[in-house]
């Protein structure tokens, strides 16, 4: 009876490790294929001249579009919240693209012209921040964007008064959530 027992376990243990490596498997192919899909759609990817009407084919809605002064229009391109990225890509009045540039980087935030940038600039340009917020030694906003700096995170802070101008940007390092207690 014993050894009845121990073969019928030994058995299901046996079917439970296959359908557990087919589960993988199975999960494996569906990673693969995911990614193998979103390479080919990423708005970094986009090559001056690219139709309008192509890009968007590519690369779905964007998180915002915006009329130029000479007439084209930008499509802006966001992985924020969670990511580090926003991609401007310019069109021109022909429907063209004419620049695809990667916005949330320290150079673009240090050509933010405080007393002359509003909120509309910001959105226009960076996108939609992470994190709004207030402190009490700031009377206005706080906006805060995620980048990258030579590979390390780092957060940009925009500080808008009430009337909806820039009046300082500062940055500082994203400590990762993690308990170091023990380093």
């Amino acid at each position: 009876m014993a050894a009845t027992a121990v073969t019928a376990f030994a058995a299901t243990a046996e079917r439970a490790k296959n359908r557990a490596s087919g589960r993988v498997l199975w999960l494996g192919a569906w990673m693969v294929a995911a990614a193998q899909l979103a390479g080919c759609a990423l708005p970094a990817l986009e090559k001056n001249g690219a139709l309008q009407t192509e890009v968007l084919a590519r690369l779905g809605t964007p998180n915002a579009t915006i009329a130029l002064p000479a007439g084209g229009q930008r499509l802006l391109y966001s992985e924020l919240p969670a990511g580090v990225a926003a991609y401007n890509l310019d069109f021109d009045a022909a429907g063209r693209l004419v620049r695809n540039e990667q916005v949330l980087t320290s150079t673009r935030f240090e050509q933010v012209a405080v007393g002359l940038w509003t909120v509309t600039d910001l959105q226009n340009t960076f996108g939609t921040p992470v994190r709004v917020e207030r402190v009490a030694r700031f009377e206005g906003d706080i906006w805060t964007y995620r980048f990258l700096q030579m590979s390390d995170p780092r957060l940009a802070h925009v500080h808008i008064d009430s009337h909806g101008v820039v009046r300082f940007v500062t940055f500082m390092d994203e400590r990762p959530l993690v308990d170091d207690a023990w380093d």
